[in-house]
């Protein structure tokens, strides 16, 4: 029987899709704040998590963030009332494997439910791998390869990059990746964007043969895959 953590802090919708998953013949267990929520996740290893983003205590993102450091395997998706384009680039950025806002089809989260509980017992045969020139992104196992050789970023790193690979194209602005990746009430400077940055280019781009990271100058940065030597 596969398991299902439920992590809600409204009562209602926490009860009303334990009811539902249950008859749906899944092993249901729940959690009301998010560091109840981490605590089950981490002690009883479910095979999926549905996270709200608004929690007391710890939020969902942090859960997010936390639980993957220690289960890269557990399927994850985020329920919540936030559904503007920020705020599901981030959940997915910090580990997140689908998104789905309220209110919210039953329908539509069971079969999202069911899809990505195949794709786990499929032994991730179909997950998606994020490639563009000779590097490839691994969401699933946190893995970051360089012409064939794994390559290791650290927390920061891992999110703006795949928060600008997964948007190729998209101009962000510094303001815009200081808010998706450090958050609304992060103090520091937007220079903190600038190092993290340089270090992802030294780390990804300095073994390839392509650029990937753009700086477009007086207005923020885009990913977009060119050829060494060429000019931005």
């Amino acid at each position: 029987m596969e398991s299902i953590l439920i992590v809600e802090d409204d009562p209602t919708i926490r009860e009303v899709l334990e009811y539902n998953l249950k008859n749906e013949g899944y092993l249901i267990t729940t959690a009301k704040d998010g560091q109840e929520g981490l605590n089950e996740a981490i002690s009883s290893r479910p095979d999926l998590v549905l996270l709200d983003l608004l929690l007391p205590k710890l939020d969902g993102l942090s859960v997010c963030r936390k639980l993957r450091r220690v289960n890269s395997d557990v399927r994850i998706i985020m329920i919540t009332a936030l559904g503007t384009s920020s705020d599901k680039v981030k959940g997915l950025a910090d580990g997140a494997d689908d998104y789905i806002t309220k209110p919210f089809d039953f329908a539509e989260l069971l079969a999202r439910i069911r899809a990505h509980l195949r794709r786990k017992s499929n032994g991730d045969a179909d997950h998606e791998i994020i490639k563009f020139g000779d590097v490839a992104i691994d969401p699933v196992k946190h893995e970051v390869v360089v012409v064939g050789q794994a390559v290791k970023v650290r927390p920061k790193e891992w999110q703006l990059l795949v928060t600008l690979a997964s948007n190729p194209g998209v101009l962000f602005s510094r303001q815009q990746l200081t808010s998706l990746i450090w958050g609304n009430d992060f103090l520091g400077s937007s220079r903190t964007v600038d190092v993290h940055i340089q270090r992802l280019r030294k780390k990804v781009e300095e073994s390839s043969q392509y650029n990937f990271i753009h700086t477009i100058h007086g207005l923020g940065y885009r990913f977009e895959l060119t050829t060494k030597g060429l000019q931005e």
